[in-house]
């Protein structure tokens, strides 16, 4: 069986090592034969120069062979080997063969064992890159998300469900997404799970283009978001100096505006911290101006607000005060300056994202 030319190519395609792909080669076809000879003890070795392979089963030398699997008489084993005596063990030509199902079970094997040694590979190049931003281009559409070649041409999967609703993908297009998940194993095919409707993505890109964050030297101590309407962040610096919200936003938004680009135009609201409570509450709730507020527990807040600022507060289908209330970690009620009272809850299934 000349092997050569499928090595050769199985090397130029997937760039593996020749000896680990030669051993593996002669690991399948051994485990083939066992499939049809399971009681012979195979001895296979692989000749690049030929491309053959040379198929031996070790065997003990007995006067008389009673078991022809494990056994050969020592007038053969002689033939062979001329100093050969009984009791040892020598290899001897196989002369059996295999058959299409051994065959194709040597294929099999072989795709398995190459598919493991690529995928412990990408777990290592990947593992400690969690958490990155990573580039790529969207390569497929596929039942729930998009596949996305990576920069090195690694597969990667970016699932609906980790999409805004402002994302369009297009086939060719390039694309930046947080590495979200990387697995030993292949789940559904790809170990590469990519994201851009979490928070984190959001904070990764405002460090990587805004300096200041980057350098810790404006620091970002809390992100919530709903992917397509919005996100809050709360940023703050110990250097008294320094405007952390305006460091964020840069002169004339130039540096917020790649930010929202990326993000298809999502709103993103930068607030500073405060040692006010009640500061920071109306702070969260931008771009509604607050009246008063009033602390009603250690787990609930009311505000007023006037009637014309009541919609900005609540928010379209009440992600504002959901958002604020998430930002703080209270929930926060609204009445009218009237004191007529309205309260907006968190909407069901919207999760804190850190």
């Amino acid at each position: 069986m000349n092997l050569k030319q499928v090595i050769d190519q199985l090397i130029d395609e997937r760039g593996l090592d020749r000896p680990v792909l030669e051993t593996l080669v002669r690991q399948s076809m051994e485990a083939a034969y066992l499939k049809k000879y399971p009681n012979v003890t195979f001895a296979i070795h692989y000749d690049y120069a030929t491309g053959q392979l040379l198929i031996e089963a070790l065997k003990e030398v007995v006067p008389v062979v009673q078991d022809a699997d494990k056994q050969v008489s020592l007038k053969k084993a002689r033939f062979l080997f001329k100093d050969t005596q009984p009791g040892q063990t020598i290899k001897v030509p196989f002369e059996g063969t295999i058959g299409r199902v051994e065959v194709m079970h040597a294929k099999q094997l072989l795709a398995q064992k190459i598919k493991a040694i690529e995928a412990t590979a990408v777990y290592n190049e990947f593992k400690d890159r969690r958490g990155e931003i990573i580039h790529g281009v969207f390569h497929k559409a596929q039942r729930g998300g998009f596949v996305v070649t990576l920069d090195d041409g690694t597969s990667a999967f970016l699932p609906s469900s980790h999409m805004s609703p402002l994302d369009r993908a297009v086939i060719g297009v390039s694309v930046r997404c947080l590495l979200f998940e990387v697995s030993a194993d292949p789940l559904n095919e790809y170990q590469l799970i990519l994201d851009r409707s979490s928070g984190d993505f959001v904070r990764k890109l405002m460090e990587l283009e805004i300096p200041e964050i980057f350098e810790k030297i404006v620091q970002i101590k809390k992100i919530v978001r709903i992917a397509g309407y919005k996100s809050k962040v709360l940023v703050f610096s110990q250097d008294d100096n320094i405007d952390s919200v305006g460091t964020c936003v840069g002169i004339g938004g130039s540096r917020i505006k790649p930010i929202l680009n990326e993000i298809s135009g999502e709103k993103i609201d930068i607030i500073a911290e405060s040692d006010s409570l009640e500061q920071f509450i109306k702070d969260a709730l931008k771009p509604a101006h607050i009246d008063r507020v009033q602390m009603i527990d250690d787990q609930n807040a009311r505000v007023w607000v006037d009637e014309e600022q009541r919609s900005y507060a609540i928010g379209k289908g009440g992600q504002n005060i959901a958002l604020a209330s998430r930002l703080v970690g209270l929930n926060i009620q609204l009445n009218q300056k009237d004191e007529q009272r309205h309260s907006a809850s968190l909407p069901e299934g919207v999760d804190d994202t850190w």
